[in-house]
């Protein structure tokens, strides 16, 4: 990722501090795996921002960049002007991360003394005023050389790239909602209307694909091959594994040919009975590898995992709130058949024949459940449901514990501590939310809500 860097001024404080501002910022953007934007030293005097002719050529020089940087930081070696800085950013198109440097003790003299921490309010002031949206951490001054900055730009970056990724999305709705889960019900407007796009697909015309694949094809072989690397394929029957690189290829053409972002899978029961088949092992290795998918045709929370993947850099999976877990009131099972990515369990899965399809329709119809157990880590939970013509989501953070489940317990599932379980549980319920939800590795919630809220616009229910 790309920051562009803006630097302010004002003439009454010491003009000297802002070379050495230059110096440290590009240094912590570096340290932490980011390019830096840096206007040139003589588009402005001292290189930066101090009145607002200088603020307009500053936003001149980021036109000129536009589509280079995923979003600013405004830095204040001083206090900074703050009708600059709204001349300078007010078109900028991406989040903006204020950031002021600490006064030292001693260093309080005419000569050093910053005033960042005043500077500060007065912009954020401005921005409320001119309805500029921007970001700003605690704490409220902090040097780019300190581990609290290097904090900053982690969620500042997550921010970023949530913004980036949901101002125009499409997500892909393979086959029509099965008629037993109103739960999953969706306004494809309301999505529209933030900029994401449904492109639904009937399942006649994957069947289609599938049965015009050869087993022989290289791209099928090949699918084959991978999917084995993957996770434990050594159960299944051999026509059943072709017959799963098959739906795996037909998936991959419909998300090229589309181009889909996340998608939403109807995984029952017509897979099951045409083809003898349940794509959980596929829709988990599609999540392993960056693309979000979700299962029952669950389009809320694809968009949903697409968001935590893009906050975190990892996987996000689909989980059902599942099962209380003995007498504890802050822990419960989250778990679903299969579709978890591997990378977030906490061992290699197995591939069976999943056993509620055997039950319901006799056994070998549902080959591709990838059980095993969900690995211990911190969390964040995220889900979306329309209403009313918006979209309005829930978040919250916990943690997957190495807590045991009975070996009998089927799917891959794992033991949440989420603090005030019972509480956001009964809200999650009174507020219409579905019995799915989002989950990714790491605490991610501040970046999330803050690039929901605040860039997005999004309603969010407080759980």
């Amino acid at each position: 990722m790309t920051f562009a860097l803006y630097f302010g001024n004002r003439g009454f404080f010491p003009e000297s501090l802002i070379e050495g501002a230059r110096e440290e910022m590009v240094r912590a953007l570096g340290r932490n795996g980011f390019d830096a934007l840096v206007p040139p030293v003589g588009l402005t005097r001292y290189g930066a921002v101090e009145t607002a002719e200088e603020g307009r050529r500053y936003a001149a020089f980021l036109a000129d960049h536009r589509g280079e940087y995923d979003g600013v930081i405004l830095c204040l070696p001083n206090f900074g002007d703050e009708n600059g800085a709204i001349e300078a950013l007010r078109d900028c198109g991406t989040p903006i991360l204020v950031q002021a440097y600490p006064d030292e003790i001693g260093k309080l003299d005419f000569a050093h003394r910053r005033d960042a921490f005043c500077g500060k309010l007065s912009i954020l002031d401005v921005f409320t005023q001119y309805e500029l949206p921007f970001t700003a951490f605690e704490p409220h001054t902090v040097h780019p050389d300190s581990a609290a900055f290097d904090d900053q730009l982690t969620r500042f970056a997550a921010v970023c790239r949530v913004v980036r990724g949901l101002r125009r999305l499409v997500v892909g709705a393979i086959g029509a909602r099965t008629t037993a889960f109103k739960t999953i019900r969706f306004d494809e407007l309301a999505f529209q209307r933030k900029g994401i796009t449904v492109e639904s697909l009937d399942l006649s015309e994957v069947f289609r694909r599938i049965r015009a694949l050869s087993g022989d094809a290289e791209a099928v072989r090949d699918r084959i091959r991978r999917l084995e690397a993957y996770t434990g394929f050594g159960k299944v029957p051999p026509k059943k594994t072709e017959m799963l690189a098959k739906v795996s290829c037909v998936l991959d053409d419909l998300v090229a040919e589309y181009r889909m972002d996340c998608l939403a899978l109807r995984c029952w029961d017509e897979l099951e009975r045409e083809f003898g088949i349940s794509p959980c092992v596929l829709l988990s290795e599609m999540n392993d590898r960056g693309l979000a998918a979700a299962c029952e045709l669950d389009v809320c929370n694809a968009v949903a995992m697409h968001a935590l993947k893009l906050a975190s850099g990892r996987p996000a999976i689909c989980l059902d709130w599942n099962n209380n877990y003995g007498e504890d009131p802050d822990r419960c099972i989250l778990f679903h058949c299969g579709p978890v990515a591997q990378s977030l369990m906490a061992g290699p899965g197995e591939v069976i024949d999943h056993l509620m399809f055997a039950k319901a329709y006799g056994e070998g119809c549902g080959w591709g459940c990838n059980v095993g157990r969900i690995a211990p880590f911190p969390m964040t939970f995220l889900s979306s449901r329309t209403d009313r013509g918006e979209v309005v989501w829930y978040m919250g953070e916990g943690e997957f514990t190495d807590d045991p489940i009975e070996e009998g317990f089927f799917g891959c599932g794992g033991v949440a501590r989420i603090p005030d379980l019972q509480g956001k549980l009964l809200r999650i319920g009174k507020g219409g939310f579905r019995h799915h939800v989002g989950v990714t590795s790491g605490h991610w919630e501040a970046a999330v809500r803050e690039a929901l809220t605040t860039y997005l616009g999004y309603p969010t229910y407080d759980i």
